[in-house]
């Protein structure tokens, strides 16, 4: 990890467990099934159970496996918020956390490019991984404890914005399971 990376990591405090879990039930139960916030929510678990898989990942082939099925997903995610729902966000008065949620997804697409520059098989590796981990799930939790929940309060559209996020996470990522034929 680089001394950037560590004096954020220093400097940023990571919410324990018990709150990110607590954040996530509040955001369920404020979502629909198949609205924005359910899909959003979803793509989270996906996402922390791609990080538990890179962190018990072995040997550097299963490493460079779980770095790409979490790119996939992430870089899914992120597209479709970034397109659908932080302009939303802006939209509703949320400018400052629109701008903030770009922001560190933007450092998190920075931290993934430097991870796939280190080699799999040393641990200079996991430490990336951890780091860009914790980065992450610190981001679920805004978005969850309080971005998200309010867009589902104060923004418009609610309806579109689960059709439009879906759309561009499919656009990256293809058509579900369920509806690929």
């Amino acid at each position: 990890m680089s001394i950037v990376d560590k004096a954020l990591a220093a400097v940023t405090p990571q919410p324990s467990e018990e709150k990110r879990a607590q954040a996530t039930a509040e955001a369920r139960a404020a979502a629909s099934p198949g609205d924005w916030l359910s899909m959003v929510l979803d793509h989270h678990d996906e996402i922390r159970s791609a990080f538990a898989a890179g962190r018990a990942a072995t040997g550097a082939a299963d490493r460079t496996a779980a770095f790409k099925a979490l790119a996939l997903v992430l870089n899914g995610h992120s597209l479709a918020e970034e397109l659908v729902l932080y302009p939303a966000m802006g939209q509703a008065g949320e400018k400052m956390h629109a701008a903030h949620a770009y922001l560190e997804q933007t450092t998190a697409k920075a931290q993934m490019a430097e991870l796939e520059n280190i080699a799999p098989s040393k641990q200079a590796w996991l430490d990336k991984w951890e780091h860009i981990e914790g980065a992450v799930l610190t981001h679920m939790f805004e978005e969850e404890s309080d971005w998200f929940p309010t867009l589902k309060a104060k923004g418009e559209h609610q309806p579109r914005l689960g059709a439009r996020y879906a759309e561009e996470f499919g656009r990256y990522v293809g058509a579900p399971k369920s509806q690929a034929a």
